[in-house]
């Protein structure tokens, strides 16, 4: 497939906004259902929504998103949801990146498209694992291809939540090719890790980068199920535990898993450094740190 693939692109940021309006429904619903427990006689919290832009040297239009994001809720203590949709010439840097990277035609022509949703939730009861989401497509005059996963992050580790977590993952890749759960679990074990404290960034997931086994409607399906495990992998986690009570040693172990998600984020995270690089909002790039964090 070669071209602009001007319908593929439609149908792909398309379907990362429908993700986006689900999910944040639900993310809605679970503070309005949330009766009995710690903070449920707080006030339901709402997405506040921003239009983001991404600027181009020449002042051109090259694109933006949707920023939502929640805050001081009943269970959430900040999340956001954003989706996005730029395109334009790479600058420098990140036309060298992508060429480094073995982008075919890259040396010689620097434009791009990109498309996706990306989530991070930071949650307030510590028994509530905080949770990170995003699904892509990225194309080049000579390349295309997706990306993306879903890792769990609690500060405080239930097995048959992570069993959960997983299972749920397995059961929608499995239908495109069983080879498929273990490899990309693999992978966001490999990729989820920081390597100055040694250590996983939480419990895992799956994530995929580079897609493109040249069947586009084989991968965009691929990607779209990863996008459809997310709510039924993670809302029962939250149904089942934001009702339990916590103390302030809880509280302490949840600021201090954060600080080692905003060093991962800040240091690793390839879509925090390409969202800086290209000039997209750095807000809505910088959403995913938690709103406190603690180091010892």
């Amino acid at each position: 497939m070669s071209g602009e693939m001007l319908e593929e692109k439609q149908r792909a940021a398309a379907w990362f906004r429908q993700l986006r309006d689900e999910i944040v429904a639900a993310f809605e619903g679970l503070e309005d259902s949330h009766a009995a427990g710690p903070m449920s006689d707080a006030p339901a919290a709402r997405f506040e929504v921003t239009e983001t832009k991404r600027s181009s040297d020449d002042g051109s239009d090259a694109g933006g998103g949707l920023m939502s994001v929640m805050r001081g809720g009943r269970v959430f203590e900040k999340v956001g949801v954003n989706v996005s949709e730029v395109y334009g010439s790479l600058g420098a840097a990140a036309q060298q990146a992508m060429a480094a990277r073995g982008v075919p035609g890259m040396e010689s022509d620097p434009r791009f498209w990109a498309s996706g949703i990306s989530l991070v939730a930071h949650m307030q009861n510590p028994h509530c694992p905080a949770v990170h989401m995003n699904t892509r497509m990225f194309w080049t005059p000579g390349a295309w291809w997706f990306g993306g996963g879903s890792d769990l992050n609690p500060c405080l580790e239930y097995d048959e939540d992570t069993a959960h977590f997983h299972a749920t993952q397995k059961a929608h890749l499995d239908p495109h090719d069983e080879a498929l759960y273990p490899a990309l679990k693999a992978w966001a074990d490999e990729y989820f890790y920081v390597p100055h404290r040694n250590r996983a960034r939480g419990v895992g997931g799956i994530f995929m980068d580079d897609r493109n086994t040249g069947d586009w409607e084989a991968d965009f399906a691929l990607t779209q199920d990863i996008g459809r495990a997310f709510l039924p992998a993670y809302v029962p986690l939250v149904e089942k535990r934001r009702v339990q009570d916590w103390n302030e040693a809880d509280k302490d172990a949840q600021l201090v898993h954060r600080g080692l998600y905003a060093e991962y984020n800040l240091v690793y995270d390839r879509g925090t450094k390409f969202g800086l690089a290209t000039g997209h909002d750095a807000n809505a790039v910088l959403m995913s740190l938690p709103p406190l964090a603690k180091w010892t």
